[in-house]
């Protein structure tokens, strides 16, 4: 799935390509599409703006259209002459704007249209953005506060309603950072170490805003997709599990994410950003460390587990 540092990129090139354009055609498919708002002919694209994973055009006459690209969606931007990369059957929104572009929207997991006061209910949810600059971190720990204490960390930080744009790579990618069992209860973890891994996730989302080729240390990811190779730190095997309602796989450290409690720094020797680090108390029965995309199928987004 797209996660959040994908979809600003995906924002930024739709708002470069449609913004201040009119449209000549907007297609909607699918079984909502007859139904749907649509702006008035002739109407003007305003900007593209992506919230946590979700993708907002908004027009002059108050229409929004609200993307969601789940697993195996993707946008693409074409000119008149060129031929589409993925089949015709599987476009459920066909956009074209003055000056010959067309954005196309392949296999979301969801589309809606709102007009005016409307707003899409699933934005309206969303915890703060970790991809934007100034994220309130504040909110987004009052709202894991208000969790099932038994929730897994691993969980908690796919729910979009605590903090929008982490997905299953940084879930991974953020714990090893923070060297935090991704399986520990929400509950065991203190207030500065729950603190430490919102910043880190939003440190490394960021990191790689403007790149497709992700990465969080030296050479490319930590675990994530690691299973069975050597931990880049110690050297342990990487282990996987399937965690959660959505049975998303998670990787981790077993050396240098001991479970339940863990804290250290979250600031990876080798991550590329020049952030300050954010050290918490490290628990003095852990072992040490020995060293250190585009785009999805008709359904509806992640479920998230439910709050207490």
């Amino acid at each position: 799935m797209p996660e959040g540092d994908t979809i600003h990129r995906i924002a930024r090139s739709l708002h470069a390509a449609l913004a201040g354009t009119r449209v000549r055609r907007l297609e909607l498919r699918g079984r909502s599409g007859p139904r749907a708002e649509r702006p008035r002919s002739g109407a003007t694209v305003t900007g593209v703006e992506a919230r946590g994973k979700h993708l907002l055009i908004t027009f002059d006459d108050g229409v929004v259209l609200h993307t969601h690209l789940g697993m195996h969606g993707s946008w693409h931007l074409y000119r008149r002459a060129d031929r589409w990369k993925r089949p015709g059957t599987q476009a459920r929104v066909i956009l074209e704007v003055d000056g010959g572009t067309t954005a196309v929207c392949f296999a979301p997991s969801l589309v809606e249209t709102t007009r005016g006061a409307q707003r899409p209910r699933l934005v309206d949810d969303l915890g703060p953005d970790l991809c934007r600059d100034d994220p309130d971190l504040d909110d987004a720990l009052a709202r894991l506060a208000r969790l099932d204490p038994a929730t897994e960390l691993g969980v908690a930080l796919l729910d979009q309603r605590v903090a929008a744009g982490i997905g299953n790579v940084y879930k991974s990618e953020v714990c090893f950072a923070c060297r935090v069992d991704p399986f520990t209860p929400v509950g065991a973890l203190d207030v500065q170490l729950r603190r430490a891994l919102l910043e880190t996730a939003s440190r490394l989302l960021r990191a790689n805003l403007t790149t497709a080729r992700r990465r969080t240390v030296d050479g490319g990811l930590a675990v994530y997709g690691r299973a069975r190779r050597p931990c880049r730190r110690c050297g342990t095997p990487i282990r996987t599990r399937r965690q959660g309602e959505g049975a998303r796989s998670t990787y981790w450290c077993p050396s240098c994410q001991p479970a339940p409690r863990v804290a250290t720094s979250c600031r990876s020797e080798s991550t590329p950003t020049t952030a300050n680090a954010t050290t918490v108390q490290r628990d003095p029965t852990s072992p040490a460390a020995r060293t250190t995309t585009d785009a999805t199928s008709a359904g509806t987004p992640t479920r998230t587990p439910r709050r207490k």
